[in-house]
């Protein structure tokens, strides 16, 4: 009787060999036996040009490292992972996985073994079996494991790029600050002009234009720079790397080199301008600054950006922040959970004065979120400049546990209204009362905010809220000041140091730590912030921003010449470096001696490096041209 649906004895065999078929490639022994031998195998991945066509043509040159690339799976580098990928998807390049050929005859015949009956079995069972694991091999599971091994690269070189964001973005947000500076920020442009905005040393908007520094009119335009820089003493210019910014940089070098700007001492700074049209549309920005046109917002950024690189940048998504690898190919859950972390990081790390913060910065505090950090800035707002880190019990929604969690990444550093908490410093009659009770009252505050918490007014200014030091070590702090001999009025000043290395010679830091019970770690973080000056800023162990006062032209460079220049983006391959000539040029992982790397640190955006010329590939298109460099001096 015939089996339902098939008719023939030949549609029957199919039809035993597709169940045949699909219980050997279900399998769970069959499809770890094809892992095991493939992990093993010298797989590799490789790749063709497909057919041009006008959707891929464009991309054509972006690859042309990977016209028929062939590597092994072991070896192939991340960023080759990720480019490959890329360009597959805009059907420029053709993938394909090779697995070797006695890696496939070894596994049909570890599966013949392992299915097909050994003694007494019809020829026909046989060859129904031998054709079912031909076509399970062929049809579904080297697909399968295929598609398994390039998820796995994928993954890793994902993993990977998202590693090298993170580092160049921790470099770059713990650039120092330049403080103090009245700067102009210049977005560079042809047609709509170079936008310009200057702020005060304090971040202020105080003057804001448009200059058409490109065409005919560019001798005339380039006045109102000059004018703008003397009406507010501003020596220092913080140029967008975006669109003209060589060109417009080699105006504003004219300008310095013919005495332009009179008695002023002007240099100017290249700032990596990304993500400042994104941020200049932004909520935020409107916010911020509702009564300016989107277009200047974004040269205001790039000014703060190098006020304070931390503070301006926070507003901002990572990934529209340019100094990783392929991160628009990532996604964007994986790749905002991991680089949150890192602005949560240094923002922490270098910690925030409650009194000029703003709302965005708060956010990344550890114990804050958006309605905390709004309810922070609303209380400033209505109560005026905080004296004290303990204000913070009195906002609604801000408990101990809160409190405890974000008391040690603040700090209420004295301001131009603030002469009380000022007095508290300089006055040498100071005693050290005030900075015990409030200590003996923080220690409080795990217990009971009740007894913690004050009303504005009452609540003393204490010099150790301006350190990094927690409020919980604070009764800790005051028994290292009694024992050095030392008053809060002291705290940051050669006097404090000098007392407190007196102490460090009389004991150890060990041993001072299990007299007052205290770990080491946490008794040598008080003592350095004791020593510490009012105001530092750990930034300041960092390279600072490279500032220039002349350009020079790609067409002056020749191989073996030495120039400065600085990171700018860090990947697998090597490093970026703009040496000032409208082209970065690129360190080869193969040319950075690890002993002139700094403590065996890799480079990272921001590093001051000396370099050397190695190759130049001119072009009549300068963004193909290509200089090849090499660290030719310790990083220091």
């Amino acid at each position: 009787m015939p089996i339902s649906g098939r008719s023939t004895i030949a549609e029957v065999e199919k039809g035993v060999q597709h169940i045949l078929i699909d219980i050997i490639a279900k399998d769970s022994k069959v499809v770890n036996s094809l892992r095991n031998l493939v992990r093993h195998a010298y797989v590799t991945v490789q790749t063709t040009l497909r057919q041009l066509t006008e959707e891929n043509e464009v991309n054509r040159d972006t690859y042309s490292l990977y016209f028929d690339f062939s590597a092994s799976t072991r070896s192939i580098k991340p960023h080759q992972v990720l480019a490959i990928n890329r360009a597959e998807g805009q059907k420029v390049l053709l993938v394909k996985l090779v697995i070797p050929t006695s890696t496939v005859a070894g596994f049909k015949a570890s599966c013949q073994g392992q299915w097909v009956p050994r003694r007494g079995c019809p020829e026909l069972v046989v060859k129904l079996f031998q054709a079912a694991i031909d076509e399970a091999c062929s049809k579904r599971l080297l697909p399968m494991i295929t598609r398994e091994i390039r998820s796995n690269l994928t993954k890793s070189a994902e993993k990977a790029s998202v590693d090298v964001f993170a580092q160049n973005l921790r470099r770059l947000l713990l650039t120092p600050p330049v403080r103090g500076k009245v700067v102009m920020g210049i977005d560079p442009g042809y047609k709509h002009g170079c936008k310009v905005a200057v702020t005060s040393s304090l971040g202020q908007v105080l003057e804001t234009g448009v200059a058409y520094l490109h065409g005919n009119r560019g001798r005339e335009e380039s006045k109102k720079i000059v004018e703008m820089a003397k009406r507010h003493g501003c020596e220092t210019l913080a140029l967008g790397n975006g669109t003209a910014c060589r060109e417009t940089e080699s105006i504003l070098s004219k300008l310095i080199t013919t005495k332009a700007f009179g008695h002023l001492n002007v240099m100017y700074c290249i700032v990596n301008e990304d993500g400042a049209s994104v941020y200049s549309v932004s909520p935020e920005a409107q916010k911020e600054m509702p009564n300016l046109d989107p277009n200047l917002r974004s040269a205001v950024s790039i000014a703060r950006r190098l006020q304070d690189p931390l503070v301006e940048l926070v507003k901002i998504e990572p990934k529209h922040i340019g100094v990783g690898m392929y991160q628009h190919d990532i996604h964007d859950k994986f790749l905002k959970e991991a680089l949150d972390g890192v602005v949560e990081e240094c923002v922490s790390f270098v910690g925030i004065d409650l009194n000029v913060c703003s709302e965005s910065l708060l956010r990344k505090i550890a114990g804050l979120n958006v309605t905390r950090a709004k309810k922070i800035i609303e209380y400033r707002e209505k109560n005026g400049r905080f004296t004290n880190r303990e204000q913070l019990l009195e906002i609604k929604g801000l408990g101990p546990k809160t409190y405890q969690q974000c008391a040690g990444f603040v700090r209420v550093r004295p301001g131009p209204t603030n002469s009380s908490t000022q007095s508290s410093v300089t006055d040498p009659t100071t005693s050290d009362d005030t900075v015990t009770r409030a200590g003996s009252k923080r220690k409080a505050v795990g217990s009971g905010r009740g007894n913690a918490k004050k009303r504005k007014t009452d609540v003393a200014p204490n010099p150790l809220d301006m350190t990094w030091i927690h409020p919980e070590s604070y009764h800790i702090a005051n028994k290292v000041l009694a024992r050095a001999d030392a008053c809060a009025s002291d705290i940051g000043t050669a006097v404090m140091k000098t007392k407190v290395q007196k102490l460090l010679q009389a004991t150890s830091t060990g041993k001072l730590a299990k007299d007052l019970d205290v770990g080491e770690p946490t008794m040598k973080l008080i003592l350095d912030g004791l020593q510490q000056p009012m105001g530092y800023d750990i930034r300041a162990e960092y390279d600072k921003p490279l500032f220039k006062q002349n350009l020079q032209s790609i067409s002056d460079l020749s191989s073996g010449q030495e120039l400065t220049g600085r990171v700018t983006n860090v990947t697998h391959f090597g490093a970026f470096v703009d040496i000032g000539v409208g082209r970065n040029g690129l360190i080869h992982i193969s040319k950075m001696r690890q002993d002139f790397l700094k403590q065996g640190q890799p480079l990272g955006p921001g590093d001051k490096v000396v370099v050397r010329v190695l190759s130049i590939q001119r072009s009549e298109d300068e963004s193909k041209a290509r200089i090849g460099l090499e660290l030719s001096r310790p990083v220091q």
